[in-house]
Order: structure tokens, then C-alpha cells, then sequence
């Protein structure tokens, strides 16, 4: 996956504006390469006027920010969110006084730009998912293919890690997050088991808890390709950044903010995420699908859309070949009507 995401609301805005299978020891140093999903039809897609005002939620390492940047005109503004202190500091490269970076998750759109004086923008784009670093950088714990801390933190400046979390949660609640977040059929035996491994030893390690898993559940027959920890790791990534409330909170800001005309485009890299987009566009497309059948009404009294133009657009198969983490992406993009914004349409209808 690329593009980092945003999760987790809270007091911890720490404004930076700028405007001009088994697990193994990770390597002393080594690059952290990121390279961005539609990294050409994303940018093009939230593009409605040149000189408009434009929002990267996600920045992750700019990959989409910097091919907008050179889509847009002198008089354009881009300000980009992210809640990782790491993106926010490779921000700092980008030379371009339209750019601004604001370190605050993207659920805060609103509140963030009306700081610096903006009610209504013309594009929104947001890749949902954990940049390549993140998952490369053994020290930040999303990956067990390289041993490292149980944090799983999207801001290692806040929060609850994955492995204080484990040592805290009861069974029901473990078994909960792994069932809801990560689909694991299994989530109450591997629940059971870790409550009464961690009264021994505490998990502190990536690598400590994905053998343990491996060692609960085995390997599964019908998926023998994916190591047994890894629906497990999604679930308590999910859980700890609270990614899927922050997801259904963004997408009510970008319809809020989005002035008519203006588009928004999502990147879902998982079925739980993609599946609150597609629900979130429906509804907002197609309000009439919410009145009552038996309540006879005349077509001008339905209800006006929020939504139109609503697409679906996939990688490649070259770009998939060439990054294999674009196989599973998926983008999902739709115009702001002039229908005001009450978001009606966009809780109810995303989760």
C-alpha cells in the first residue's frame, strides 16, 4: 500500500505549515522506497480547475502532491495532511510556496483549513492505506517480515502501541478487533491463547507475536500463501490507529468541504475500506434509495443528490506488475453537486 494514513482524532495537532512468513533481523541501514498507486490518474482525477484550492490528505512521502503540484496553475494552493512526524518531515523538501503541510489526521480537514481561512475547496484526494516506509521500517511494527517493537502507531508521538494494548485488552475484546478488523476466523483461539501466554511473558515483538499465531493456528489450506499472523496484524493495526472511524469522519469533511464542481477521490487498499467508500458514494447518489417504497412521492420531492459522475478506476496490469502493493488498490472518485452539505447521506451511509 501507499499513502499514509490519517487516523485518530485528537489534541496532538502539531501544526507544521510550509508554504514555498519467518521474521528476520532488519538491515543496518536501508532505503525506504515509496512509490505511489495511480500515481498519474489520482492527481488528474480531484483536477477540476487550475488555480483552485486542493487537498492531499494523505501525503505519506509526496508522491501525489508533487504530481499535482505541476498539474496546477501560479495561483493554486495544495495543503496536505498527515499524522506521521516522519511524513511530516520529508514534506519539508518540497520548495513551493502553494504547498503547506499540516501535521493533524485528515479527520480534522475542516476544522485545520478554516485556521488558515478556507471554508471550501475544489479537489480531495485520499490514499488510504500504510506507505511503503511504514511498512518497510522495521521500527514502526506494521510488518513481520522484519522483527521489530509492537507499536503499529500511525503517530509515534501519541497513543496506545499495539503491545501495550495487547497486555491490557480481555479476551472478548481481542477476539472482537481480530473478527471485525481482520475477518481471522480464528479470533477467539488465538484471543484465548495470547491472555494466557502474556501472563508469562509479556509481547513485545513483532516477530514474538507472529510465531505465536503461527504456533495457535497453524497454516490455513485454503490460503497456504499467507502466513497465519496476517489477517491478525490488519485487525490490531485497524484497532490501534482507529483507522476505520477516522476513514467514515474524513469522508464527511471532504463532502463538507468540497465546493460544487469540485471531485474526491479515495484509494482503498482493503475490502472493509472500499466497501464504507462504495457505501458512502451510493448514498450519497443515490438519496431515493432511502425513502420508503410505500411513501408516494413526486420526483421533484425526492431528495437531491450529493453525488454524481461516481467512478471506479484500478491500476494497470504494467503498473501492477512493476509495484505488486498496487494489485489490491482500488480508487473510487465522484463530483460534488450543488445539494448542501447536512451529511445525512455520508454516516449512515458509509459504515
Amino acid at each position: 500500500m501507499t499513502g499514509t494514513m490519517q487516523f485518530s482524532a485528537g489534541a496532538h495537532d502539531k501544526d507544521v505549515d510550509k508554504r514555498a512468513g519467518a521474521c528476520s533481523s532488519a538491515p543496518a541501514v536501508r532505503p525506504l522506497a515509496h512509490r505511489p498507486v495511480l500515481a498519474d490518474e489520482a492527481p488528474r482525477e480531484v483536477l477540476s480547475r487550475p488555480d483552485g484550492i486542493y487537498v492531499d490528505a494523505t501525503f505519506g512521502r509526496g508522491g501525489h502532491s508533487r504530481r499535482l503540484l505541476k498539474l496546477l496553475g501560479a495561483g493554486a494552493r495544495l495543503f496536505a495532511f498527515d499524522r506521521d512526524e516522519e511524513a511530516v518531515a520529508a514534506a519539508r523538501a518540497i520548495d513551493d510556496a502553494r504547498f503547506s503541510i499540516i501535521h493533524a489526521p485528515f479527520s480534522e480537514m475542516a476544522a485545520r483549513l478554516a485556521e488558515r481561512g478556507v471554508a471550501r475547496v475544489d479537489g480531495i484526494l485520499m490514499d488510504i492505506g500504510v506507505s511503503s516506509p511504514q511498512i518497510d521500517d522495521p521500527q514502526r511494527g506494521f510488518s513481520f517480515r522484519f522483527d521489530g517493537p509492537l507499536d503499529m502507531r500511525m503517530d509515534t508521538s501519541t497513543g496506545m502501541t499495539a503491545a501495550e494494548w495487547i497486555a491490557r485488552a480481555d479476551a472478548a475484546e481481542i477476539e472482537r478487533v481480530l473478527r471485525d478488523y481482520g475477518e481471522e476466523r480464528c479470533a477467539g483461539r488465538i484471543a484465548r491463547a495470547i491472555c494466557a501466554a502474556r501472563a508469562d511473558k509479556p509481547f513485545a515483538r513483532t516477530g514474538e507475536l507472529a510465531d505465536f499465531i503461527a504456533r495457535t493456528i497453524g497454516r490455513s489450506h485454503k490460503d497456504a500463501g499467507q502466513h497465519p499472523a496476517t489477517r491478525s496484524f490488519q485487525a490490531i493495526r485497524i484497532h490501534i490507529n482507529g483507522e476505520l472511524d477516522e476513514l467514515a469522519r474524513a469522508l464527511d469533511e471532504a463532502g463538507m468541504l468540497l465546493a460544487p464542481g469540485g471531485r474526491l477521490a479515495v484509494i482503498s487498499f482493503h475490502s472493509l475500506e472500499d466497501r464504507m467508500v462504495k457505501r458512502f458514494f451510493d448514498a450519497g447518489a443515490h438519496p431515493e434509495r432511502a425513502v420508503d417504497a410505500r411513501i408516494a412521492l413526486r420526483q421533484s420531492d425526492l431528495p437531491e443528490p450529493l453525488w454524481r459522475d461516481v467512478r471506479r478506476v484500478k491500476p494497470s496490469r504494467a503498473e501492477c506488475e512493476e509495484n505488486p502493493r498496487a494489485r489490491s488498490a482500488v480508487m473510487r472518485s465522484a463530483c460534488r453537486t450543488e445539494r448542501s452539505w447536512d451529511g445525512a447521506a455520508s454516516a449512515g451511509g458509509a459504515r
